[in-house]
C-alpha cells in the first residue's frame, strides 16, 4: 500500500554502536553490509541520547542513582570519539508508481534506466561510480524482478531517443560493460509524490547516509534539518538509514565546583557540563535527541506558516492574518488551490467550521514563494487566557494545498489561540509588566530546565509536567537559558493549561514555535547578553509590528493597520525581545547580578520592604528536600543518613550532609545571616522519615511565604516573580516543587495555596489579614473569618468581617490578627482563614497556618504527634480502563465546629467539587480530552466511554483527642512484592486537588485524586499525617 501524504515518525527499530567499534563506512552500512542485532550494535533510544542508549542496554549504571554517575567516564577524559555513535534503522516508503509507454511525450515523468542486477561486488563499484556522477544507484524491485536502476530526472520532453541517452550515460559509468546490460528504458510517474527526511534536532553534528547517499548536516543542537530524499529512497523496498552523530565541539572539562562552561562556545545546552544544582551529563547529550520523520507530499509543500491575530473594538472584532512558504518541487508550473479552515471542537468527534477560505494561485516550477493569505474576520471569538484568568480556548487552523491533477499535495494544522500579549517596563515599579487581552497579569511562575537530563522526552511526561505547573496555580514558565528552548509538545500543553512561556530565541526556533499562544517573550541570553553581532541580528529580526508596540500605547484603527505590512509577514512581530534575563525590566534591568536569593529564609523575610529591591525577580529559590520514599528510591542505603547538626561558635547551627546528598546538591535549612535552622524549629529529627516530614513543613511554609510576600506588594512594588526552580532534570535535593519521579513536595501545595487567583493570606511581617484579587472582576459581598485553634482543640480567638468589596487587580489589607497581642496567647497555635461569598457560603479561599509567638519555635508539635484525632473518610472511585478518579471526603470528627462559625457545617470543598456521590466529576477523565475539564467534555466522555464505579467506602479512624488533624497527605501505592524498604511501590504521577492539608475540629474537606494504574496492578491509597505517623490504608 502506498504511503499517504503526511508525516511518518521513525521512532522504532533503531540500532546504535560506538563508531570506533564499526569498521564499515556509511555507504557500506546502507548498501551492502547493513548491521544486525549483534555486538557491537545495540537497541537505541531515538529520540534520545548516547547515554540513554547505553543505560537502556545496561552498559552504564544509572547516572541519576546515588554516586553512580561517578562510575561513568566523562567525555573530557575519554575524548569525543568515545561518545561518537552510529545510529541505524530501516524503513519502507512505498510511493505510487505507474508505468508509461516510452514513446509517450511528457515533461512530467521521472525516468528509470532499468538494467539487470550485477553481482554484489560489481554493483557496489558501480554504485560508488554513479555517486560521483551524481546519479543514484539502487536495487529496484519491479513486477517481482530485481533490477539495478539509475534514477535520473529529465527536464524537457521524453521521446524515442531516451534509449540512446541512457546508453550514453551508462557508457561513462564503468569500463567493464559486460556486467551491465541495458534491457529497456521505461518512464515511471509516482503521481508526483516527494519525500523529505527530517531531523527536528541532533546534538551536535552528523553525517546522514541513506541507501549509500551521504549528506552532512550543519552543526548546532537546536536547528532543524530537512533532506529531499525523493530520488534516494527505494519506492518499493527497504531503505537503509545510518546517522553518524558527533558530540559538541567544545564539551569542556568538569571543574570541582560546577561547570566551567567551555560548552558556551557551541550552540548547545549548557547545563550538561554541570552546575551548582546539577551533576554533569557525561556524553553532553550527544545523540538524535528529537524526532526523526518522513514527510510525504505532492509537488507543492507547505513550510512554516505564520498565524497572527489583531483585535479591534474591545476585542469584539478579530482578524486572523496568515503567511506561509510554498515550495514547488516539480519541474512544471503548479496550479494550486490553497484552503484555510478554522474550526472549533464540538462534542464527540465533530467540529464546527468557523471559516473556510480558498485561494487559487500558480507556483513556478522548482521555486519557493512567500504567500500572504487574505485576512479572516471573526466576531467575538473565544479568547485564550493564562491560567487563573479565564479559559484556554483553542481553534484548529488547518491549511491544505491541492494541485490540479494531483489532489491534496500537503497539509498543515495547528491549535491556535486568539490573544494579544503585550509587555513593557512598568513606570512605577521598574519591573516588566505583561498584559494579555488588555489585562495586566501578575506573574507567579517558575524556572524550567528541561523534563529529563538524558532527553528521554515524551508527550506523556510533558503533559504531567505542565499540568503540575497549572495545578500549582502558576501562570508562567521561563525556559532557562542554559537548557532547552523546548519542543512543540511542551508548548502544546502550555497552550492547553494556560502557562505563559519565556523562551530563548534563534531564527529556526522562532519559526518552529511562534504560533503557540502560550509563548510570551523572546530572550537572548541568560546571565550574559549574546555577542554583539548575534544580539543586533536578533533585535532586528524580532522587531515588533507597530500594532504590537504596547510601550507607546498606540491605538491603531483597522484602516490604519491595513496600510501597514501584514503582521504575519514579520518573523514574529508580536512578542518583545529582551537581550538577557537581567535586562529590560528583569532584576535591576542593567544586566547586573541582582536576582536571587537561592537559599532558606525566615518566612517573614519575604514580606519585608528590604527583601528585594526590583520590580520583577527572574530567579528566587529555596530548599527542596523530597519525601523519604524518593530518597530511598534514588539513593542507596548508605546515603540515607540525615545531615548532622553542628553548633558553631557564634551560636548558629551548621548542617553537614553525607557525601551522596552533597553530590545531589543538597542545600541546608539554615543561613547564618538571615535564617535559623528551619528544621530544628520543629525539634531534632531522629531518622530519615522524621527529617523529610519536617522538611515538608519547611517546604510548605517557604514557598507559600515567597509567593504571598510578592502578592502582598502586587503592582505597588512588584510585577512578578519566577521561582528558581520548579523541578530538576535528574535526582536532586534542592530547588524543586516536585521531584524527578513526579512526586510532589509540600512546597508544591504551598505554591498552590498562595497563587490562587483570589486568595486570603496573613502578612507575616505585619500580621494583617490581606485579600489578593488577581482577577479582572471586582469581588463584592464577601466575608473573612479568622479562627485560632490551640493544641487542645479549643478556639481561643475568632474574628469575622463581612460585606467586603475587593477591587480587581488589588491586594487589600483588611484587619490585624491580634491574637499574639492578647493577654494569654498560646506559644504555638493554628490560624484558619476563610474568604467566602456570603450569599451562597461558597468558599473562595482557605488558608491554614501554624504559628508561634515571636522568638518561639514549633517544638510543641513534637509531643502533639501522639494526639490521635478522629477522622471519617468517605471515598468513591471511578474507573475507566487504566484511569482512576478517587474522590475523598475527609472530616475531622473530634469535635463539633464552633457555634460562632459563619460557615455552614464548616465545610471546605475543592473548587469544582460536589457533595453528590452519585455522579463522577470531570477530573476523573483527565487524560481523555487534552483540555481543561469542562461540562461539555464531561458529557462527551461519559457518553462515549464506559466507566465503572467501585462503590462508596467509609473508613473511620478513631481517636481519643480533640484538635486539629495536622498535615494530612495521601499517597497511592501498588502491592509490595519484596521485603526491602528501598522497593518503591508508589504509583506516580498522581494529580491531587490538594495535599498536605490540615482540618480543624468539625471541618470537612473534599480531595480528588487522578492517576493511571499499570496493567495488573490494584492501587491502594494511604493517608499519613502528623498525628498518623504509621499511616492508614483508606482504599
Amino acid at each position: 500500500m502506498a504511503t499517504a501524504i503526511g508525516k511518518r515518525v521513525l521512532d522504532k527499530g533503531w540500532l546504535a554502536a560506538r563508531s570506533t567499534e564499526v569498521n564499515l563506512t556509511g555507504v557500506e552500512l546502507t548498501t551492502t553490509h547493513p548491521p544486525s542485532h549483534q555486538s557491537p550494535w545495540m537497541e537505541a533510544v531515538v529520540p534520545g541520547t548516547v547515554l540513554a542508549t547505553l543505560l537502556k542496554n545496561k552498559l552504564v549504571p544509572d547516572p541519576f542513582y546515588g554516586l553512580e554517575n561517578e562510575l561513568i567516564i566523562d567525555i573530557a577524559d575519554s575524548g569525543r570519539q568515545y561518545y561518537t555513535f552510529w545510529f541505524f534503522t530501516t524503513f519502507e516508503c512505498k510511493l505510487l508508481l505507474e508505468e508509461k509507454d516510452v514513446t509517450e511525450t511528457s515533461k512530467n515523468y521521472r525516468l528509470l534506466a532499468v538494467c539487470s542486477k550485477v553481482n554484489g561486488k560489481k554493483f557496489h563499484g558501480v554504485a560508488i561510480t554513479l555517486q560521483k556522477h551524481r546519479k543514484v544507484a539502487a536495487v529496484f524491485e519491479w513486477k517481482g524482478m530485481s533490477y539495478f536502476a539509475v534514477v535520473i530526472t529529465l527536464v524537457g520532453a521524453v521521446g524515442n531517443d531516451s534509449f540512446k541517452f541512457f546508453r550514453k550515460v551508462l557508457a561513462g559509468v564503468d569500463n567493464d560493460k559486460d556486467d551491465i546490460v541495458l534491457e529497456k528504458v521505461i518512464t515511471v510517474v509516482s503521481t508526483n509524490q516527494y519525500v523529505d527526511l527530517n531531523f527536528r534536532a541532533i546534538n551536535y553534528s552528523a553525517e546522514v547516509y541513506l541507501n549509500g547517499r551521504k549528506e552532512v548536516l550543519p552543526k548546532g543542537m537546536f536547528r532543524r534539518h530537512s533532506i529531499d530524499v525523493t530520488d534516494i529512497i527505494k519506492p518499493d523496498g527497504e531503505n537503509l538509514l545510518a546517522v553518524l552523530v558527533y558530540p559538541p565541539d567544545h564539551p569542556g572539562r568538569i571543574p570541582p565546583e560546577g561547570g566551567g562552561h567551555e560548552i558556551r562556545k557551541d550552540v548547545a545546552a549548557q547545563y550538561v557540563e554541570g552546575w551548582d544544582w546539577m551533576a554533569p551529563i557525561r556524553d553532553r547529550n550527544t545523540g538524535i535527541w528529537d524526532e526523526v520523520f518522513l514527510s510525504v507530499t505532492g509537488p507543492v509543500k507547505i513550510v512554516d506558516p505564520h498565524l497572527v491575530s489583531s483585535f479591534f473594538d474591545n476585542y469584539k472584532r478579530v482578524y486572523l492574518h496568515s503567511k506561509l512558504e510554498l515550495v514547488n518541487k516539480s519541474n512544471w508550473v503548479a496550479e494550486c488551490s490553497l484552503n484555510v479552515q478554522v474550526a472549533t471542537e464540538l462534542e464527540g468527534n465533530t467540529c464546527m467550521v468557523e471559516h473556510l477560505q480558498t485561494q487559487n494561485l500558480s507556483i513556478p516550477a522548482e521555486s519557493q514563494v512567500q504567500y500572504t493569505l487574505p485576512e479572516l474576520f471573526f466576531y467575538k471569538p473565544k479568547l485564550w487566557w493564562p491560567n487563573g484568568m479565564g479559559e484556554q480556548s483553542l481553534y484548529n487552523v488547518e491549511i491544505t494545498v491541492d494541485v490540479r491533477g494531483n489532489r491534496e499535495s500537503d497539509s498543515w494544522s495547528q491549535h491556535f489561540g486568539f490573544r494579544k500579549i503585550e509587555s513593557h517596563i512598568d513606570s512605577s515599579t521598574g519591573g516588566r509588566l505583561f498584559k494579555v487581552n488588555g489585562q495586566p497579569i501578575f506573574i507567579r511562575g517558575g524556572n524550567w530546565i528541561l523534563s529529563d537530563g538524558l532527553l528521554r522526552l515524551s508527550e506523556k511526561r510533558y503533559k504531567t509536567d505542565i499540568k503540575f505547573h497549572a495545578d500549582m496555580n502558576l501562570n508562567m514558565i521561563r525556559c532557562w537559558g542554559g537548557g532547552l528552548a523546548e519542543r512543540p509538545e511542551f508548548y502544546h500543553y502550555c497552550d492547553i493549561y494556560g502557562l505563559l512561556v519565556s523562551s530563548f530565541a534563534s531564527l529556526d526556533t522562532v519559526k518552529l514555535l511562534r504560533n503557540h499562544p502560550s509563548l510570551a517573550l523572546w530572550v537572548g541570553g541568560n546571565e550574559r547578553a549574546p555577542p554583539d553581532d548575534i544580539n543586533t541580528a536578533l533585535k532586528k529580526d524580532l522587531q515588533l509590528h507597530p500594532y504590537f508596540e504596547s510601550s507607546t500605547d498606540l491605538k491603531y484603527s483597522k484602516e490604519e493597520i491595513s496600510l501597514l505590512l501584514d503582521p504575519s509577514e514579520y518573523l514574529d512581530g508580536t512578542r518583545v525581545y529582551v537581550q538577557g534575563a537581567m535586562w529590560d525590566g528583569f532584576a535591576n534591568g542593567k544586566g547586573d547580578f541582582t536576582k536571587g536569593p537561592y537559599e532558606i529564609q525566615d518566612p517573614e523575610n519575604f514580606f519585608k520592604d528590604d527583601f528585594y529591591s526590583y520590580g520583577f525577580n527572574p530567579e528566587v529559590g529555596s530548599v527542596g528536600t523530597p519525601v523519604a520514599a524518593t530518597i530511598r528510591a534514588t539513593i542507596p542505603p548508605q546515603g540515607w543518613q540525615i545531615p548532622l547538626f553542628r553548633e558553631l561558635p557564634n551560636g548558629c547551627v551548621e548542617e553537614v550532609p553525607n557525601p551522596v546528598w552533597t553530590y545531589h546538591k543538597y542545600i541546608p535549612h539554615s543561613k547564618p545571616e538571615s535564617a535559623d535552622n528551619q528544621i530544628l524549629l520543629y525539634g531534632t529529627p531522629k531518622d530519615l522519615d522524621d527529617f523529610c516530614l519536617k522538611a515538608q513543613l519547611v517546604n510548605f511554609t517557604q514557598y507559600r511565604a515567597l509567593l504571598e510576600g510578592w502578592a502582598s506588594r502586587m503592582w505597588s512594588k512588584y510585577t512578578g516573580v519566577l521561582i528558581w526552580k520548579t523541578q530538576n532534570p535528574r535526582t536532586g535535593l534542592r530547588g524543586q516543587l516536585y521531584d524527578h519521579l513526579h512526586e510532589q513536595t509540600a512546597g508544591f501545595y504551598g505554591c498552590r495555596c498562595a497563587a490562587e487567583p483570589i486568595h486570603v493570606q496573613l502578612n507575616l511581617a505585619t500580621y494583617y489579614v490581606e485579600v489578593v484579587n488577581t482577577t479582572s472582576d471586582e469581588i463584592s459581598d464577601v466575608a473573612i473569618e479568622a479562627s485560632v485553634w490551640d493544641l487542645e482543640g479549643g478556639c481561643p480567638y475568632y474574628q469575622a468581617l463581612d460585606k467586603l468589596t475587593i477591587p480587581s487587580k488589588r491586594t487589600v489589607s483588611i484587619f490585624e490578627m491580634k491574637y499574639p497581642k492578647s493577654e494569654t496567647p498560646k506559644p504555638l497555635y493554628f490560624l484558619l482563614l476563610k474568604l467566602y461569598k456570603m450569599s451562597v457560603c461558597d468558599i473562595l479561599s482557605r488558608n491554614f497556618y501554624w504559628l508561634h509567638l515571636p522568638g518561639g519555635d514549633f517544638k510543641l508539635l513534637e509531643p502533639y504527634k501522639k494526639n490521635k484525632i478522629s477522622l471519617k473518610i468517605t471515598s468513591l472511585t471511578f474507573i475507566r480502563g487504566s484511569s482512576y478518579e478517587v474522590r475523598m471526603h475527609i472530616e475531622n470528627t473530634s469535635k463539633k465546629p464552633d457555634s460562632r462559625s459563619l460557615i455552614h457545617n464548616n465545610n471546605f470543598l475543592a473548587k469544582g467539587g460536589s457533595r453528590n456521590f452519585d455522579v463522577p466529576s470531570s477530573a476523573a477523565v483527565l487524560n481523555m480530552p487534552e483540555k481543561k475539564e469542562e461540562p461539555s467534555s464531561l458529557q462527551r466522555i461519559w457518553k462515549n466511554f464506559s466507566t465503572r464505579t467501585s462503590g462508596k467506602r467509609v473508613i473511620e479512624i478513631s481517636g481519643s483527642h480533640a484538635g486539629v488533624a495536622f498535615f494530612l497527605h495521601f499517597s497511592v501505592h501498588a502491592s509490595r512484592t519484596g521485603n526491602t524498604d528501598s522497593e518503591d511501590i508508589r504509583i506516580l504521577p498522581v494529580h491531587y486537588s490538594d495535599n498536605y492539608f490540615s482540618l480543624v475540629p468539625g471541618e470537612l474537606m473534599t480531595v480528588s485524586l487522578n492517576f493511571e494504574v499499570p496493567q495488573g496492578i490494584t492501587p491502594h491509597i494511604r493517608l499519613h499525617g502528623w498525628n498518623y505517623q504509621d499511616g492508614h490504608t483508606v482504599l
